[in-house]
Formats: C-alpha cells, sequence, structure tokens
C-alpha cells in the first residue's frame, strides 16, 4: 500500500475538507486515476493507494475567481516527509503551462503576448521565490494568490492558442464544416423553441432512450421521433440518432431488469431493439450513436467485460445491417473518476481503443463533458485540462464528437434523473444561466480549434420536460430561452457553414 501525506493550510474549512476527501491519485501507463483512500488527521492530507508508485494527486480546490475546480500536482514520489498541498498545485500548473507555451511558440505556430510572457515569466520567479520556504500563514496566502495567477494565465494561453488555431483552420478551410446542435427527446417542439434551434444549429441529435421508445417488450412508440426527423428534413439539419442503448438505470426500460445476470438474454433484447431502430430508419438516418457510458454504467450486474462485448455485439450488427453506416460510441466520464472508487481494468481511453481496433470502422468517439454532476458526470476542470482531454483522445486517430452540458441553476430540478446530483465543482461563478453561457461557448470555440472534432451536442432541449441532467437546458423550466443560445449562434454565425 502505498502513501503520501500533504500538510494543509492551517484555516481549512469544513466544506473545503469534505472535498479534499475526494482527492485521488493517478497513474499507471495511461495516468488515469487509481483507487484511492483519502483522510484528514491532524492537519495532514494522507493519500493511500494499492501501489507504490510516483503518480499526480488531484484535488478539488477552491479558487477566488475561477470557481471550484480539480487542481493536480505535479509527479510525486512516496516519502515520510509530508508535501505542502498547496505548492504542489503552484508547482503542477506551472509545468503545465510552461510546456504548453513552448511547444507552441517551438513549433512557430503560437505567438505570446509580450505580457503573457511577462506573467510566466514573473510567476516562474515568485514560486522560486517560495518554493524553500516553510508553510506559515504568509506564505500559504502567497502561494494561493500564485495559484490563482497560474491558473488565469493558463485560461488566457489556451483561449488565445484555440483562436490561433481557428484563424489557421479558416484560412485553409473557410468556414468550418463541423456539426453543432442539440440532443432532442421524446417531447414535442413547441413552434417558438422549432424556430430558434433551426436559426441556431446545423444539426440535431434524436437521443432514442430505450425505456420511453419500448416501455413493453415488442410495443414501440416512434411517433415523437419520426415527427422530428420529418421536422429536421424539412429544415435542411444533419441528423445523428442515439444513443440507442445507455449504460444507465433511467435509460432501460423496466422489464429488461428481469433478466438480470443473463447475458444470453441481455444481449438478445438489446439488438432486437438496435435492429429494429435502424431497419425502420434505413435511408433516412445514417449515423447513429450505438452506446454511451458503456466504459462504465454499472447496470444489470454487467461487468466491464461483459459491457465490451456488448458494445462490439452491437456494432457489428448494425454493420451488418448496413455497410454503410456511420457508427459513434459515447464514453461517460472520459476522465475516468469513477477508477478512483474502484478497480477497473481498462480506463477510459483504453476501452476506447479497444473498440477503435475492433475493425468495425468508428465515425467517431462521443467524449460526454458534462461538469458539475455526479456521480454521472465530471469535476469541474479549467479549460487547459478541457484541451488536453481533447488531445488525449484523438490520440486514437479516430474522429470525436462532444456531449456537453452544464447546470444553469443549483435548486432541486424536479424533472431531471434523481441520480445525478449537482456535487462536482462548479467554474467561475457557479450555476447560472450566464456560467453555463460562458462555459458552452469557451468549450465550444476549444472544440472548435480542434480539426479532431466533428461534433459537438448540447445534452437536452429544455427544462420543461423529463431530462438527465439537471437544469441544463437550452430552454428553462418555462420553456424561456437561456442566454446559451445567443452563444451558440454567434459561434455558428462566426465559423460554421
Amino acid at each position: 500500500m502505498g502513501t503520501m501525506r500533504f500538510t494543509l493550510p492551517a484555516n481549512l474549512g469544513a466544506e473545503a475538507a469534505r472535498e479534499l476527501r475526494r482527492t485521488y491519485v493517478t497513474g499507471g501507463p495511461d495516468n488515469f486515476p487509481l483507487p484511492t483512500e483519502t483522510t484528514i488527521k491532524s492537519g495532514e492530507l494522507i493519500i493511500r493507494r494499492p501501489v507504490e508508485d510516483s503518480g499526480y494527486v488531484a484535488v478539488p480546490w477552491d479558487f477566488a475567481s475561477l470557481g471550484r475546480l480539480l487542481s493536480s500536482s505535479g509527479t510525486l514520489i512516496e516519502r515520510t516527509e509530508p508535501y505542502w498541498l498547496r505548492l504542489e498545485l503552484v508547482r503542477g500548473k506551472l509545468h503545465l503551462l510552461r510546456s504548453l507555451a513552448a511547444e507552441g511558440q517551438e513549433r512557430g505556430r503560437l505567438f505570446l503576448p509580450g505580457v503573457l510572457v511577462d506573467q510566466i515569466d514573473h510567476l516562474t520567479r515568485d514560486f522560486t521565490h517560495i518554493v524553500h520556504q516553510a508553510p506559515s500563514p504568509q506564505t500559504e496566502k502567497q502561494a494561493q494568490v500564485l495559484l490563482e495567477r497560474a491558473y488565469q494565465a493558463a485560461e488566457q494561453l489556451v483561449l488565445l492558442r484555440a483562436d490561433e488555431r481557428l484563424g489557421i483552420r479558416h484560412q485553409r478551410l473557410g468556414p468550418l464544416d463541423a456539426l453543432m446542435g442539440c440532443r432532442l427527446g421524446s417531447a414535442a417542439l413547441v413552434p417558438e423553441q422549432a424556430a430558434i434551434v433551426a436559426r441556431t444549429f446545423n444539426s440535431v441529435q434524436l437521443r432514442m432512450t430505450w425505456k420511453e421508445v419500448e416501455p413493453t417488450e415488442s410495443n414501440y412508440l416512434w411517433d415523437a421521433y419520426d415527427a422530428h426527423l420529418e421536422w429536421a428534413e424539412k429544415q435542411g439539419l444533419a441528423v445523428t440518432a442515439g444513443p440507442l442503448i445507455e449504460f444507465a438505470p433511467a435509460s432501460l426500460p423496466d422489464w429488461l431488469w428481469l433478466w438480470e445476470r443473463d447475458l444470453s438474454s441481455v444481449a438478445t433484447f438489446m439488438c432486437d431493439y438496435v435492429a429494429t431502430a435502424l431497419r425502420r430508419y434505413a435511408g433516412r438516418i445514417r449515423t447513429w450513436q450505438l452506446t454511451a457510458a458503456s466504459n462504465c454504467g454499472n447496470v444489470l450486474a454487467l461487468g466491464e467485460d461483459e459491457r465490451e462485448y456488448l458494445t462490439i455485439r452491437l456494432m457489428q450488427l448494425a454493420r451488418k445491417l448496413d455497410p454503410n453506416i456511420e457508427l459513434i460510441i459515447g464514453i461517460a466520464q472520459p476522465w475516468g473518476e469513477y477508477m478512483a472508487q474502484e478497480d477497473y481494468t481498462y480506463s477510459p481511453v483504453i476501452f476506447a481503443d479497444t473498440l477503435v481496433r475492433s475493425g468495425l470502422d468508428l465515425a467517431a468517439i462521443d467524449l460526454e463533458v458534462t461538469p458539475g454532476f455526479w456521480p454521472r458526470g465530471s469535476y469541474c476542470r479549467d479549460l487547459m485540462e478541457v484541451t488536453r482531454l481533447f488531445e488525449l483522445y484523438r490520440s486514437l486517430h479516430v474522429p470525436l464528437r462532444l456531449t456537453l452540458g452544464y447546470p444553469a441553476a443549483a435548486m432541486p430540478d424536479p424533472e431531471a434523473d434523481p441520480e445525478r446530483a449537482l456535487d462536482a465543482g462548479h467554474w467561475h461563478g457557479g450555476f447560472t444561466a450566464t456560467v453555463q453561457a460562458e462555459w458552452a461557448a469557451a468549450v465550444t470555440t476549444l472544440a472548435l480549434s480542434d480539426d479532431a472534432v466533428r461534433g459537438i451536442h448540447w445534452v437536452h432541449l429544455s427544462d420543461a420536460q423529463p431530462h438527465q441532467f439537471p437544469h441544463s437546458g437550452l430552454f428553462d423550466n418555462q420553456n424561456r430561452p437561456r442566454p446559451i443560445l445567443n452563444q451558440f449562434l454567434s459561434l455558428r454565425q462566426l465559423h460554421l457553414r
């Protein structure tokens, strides 16, 4: 059992201490979370994990202007002397900041304004100044200020790099051909919503939730999706359908649970549903997201290997029914936080790589980037970590799609999936409609600047109908449009065909 110890700030509050218990270590060949046991005792954060090796420590941390974010140290070795936690977080961020700046300049692809160059130099100098000092109220305050400055500089750098990349892409391609849209469920579109969606987006995704489509065995309800498809075709919108099979309790039909632990029967029912959907819309819908969360969805007592088997079997079926179909597989919690809670064999990127290597020619991997939600979601991170996530998955050499979501409010949401709580940090000013719009604009800009990302879809349309993620609709629970729609419209006009 490996152990690391960290000296905590003396004035740590109860809520901050509660969040720190979610700290985990990342390591191994692909630097994903390891099962981690975290305790706080006598002013120290004590971390235990099953291996004795170096690793990064991922720590929830409060920032005055940037929110409550998952921060990360640099690589740390095990030692008897405790680390100074706040200083190690500064060291980790400063290393990433300097590396990204140097990489861009070495390749001649990034011009850094003098102000930003000076900020990075001053950060390095100030860090060197305090690194040899012992923790004290004064040095703790200095370290926190330094950490805030490092994160602010990182955000500036990432957005600057995205703007330069977008400029290069536009010079080469003109308007981009990426898809931008939202998911539509079984609820009907009211005329005002339909007009706004058609004006704002160039794509929609028909989320054919199995539980809603086949509420009783062999009894299919397609009318809502038929209406959505007919409307989208008239508007000239690109259409994606799915996910057809989402490995989440609220998305599977109630009657399927009678067959829990019967893998053969579960596979048969899943294949029947997928085949029925593909045959019904053959010739009209070419792009399908077959699954979501098969990398981590603990449902029906299915293990990792069984979920992987089902995913590949569904891919094989779809390819047999239509050799020209475009297949997408969804990865939930793409940073792999679920791996810190229990032992998994495959990290999410290895799980995705296994599917890519199955030889069934995936059109894209869909990454579900939904910060702030727990347990199905991700802890909030800064923009540098978001762009690093895209770079990690683009190493699979398969196009990426994104499913994005961020809450616009913090109060209870009776129409949302009760298993998804707002309990994983917050970005900038918290959960407001304004912050939702700002987060969506920033992450979408990063995505459009990355030529591996081919499509972006928001998690759902309106909070007035049953939905998965609390307070995340483009329209609120009174069907009033939120500011996020103006951001998407502006981005479409600036960047897309």
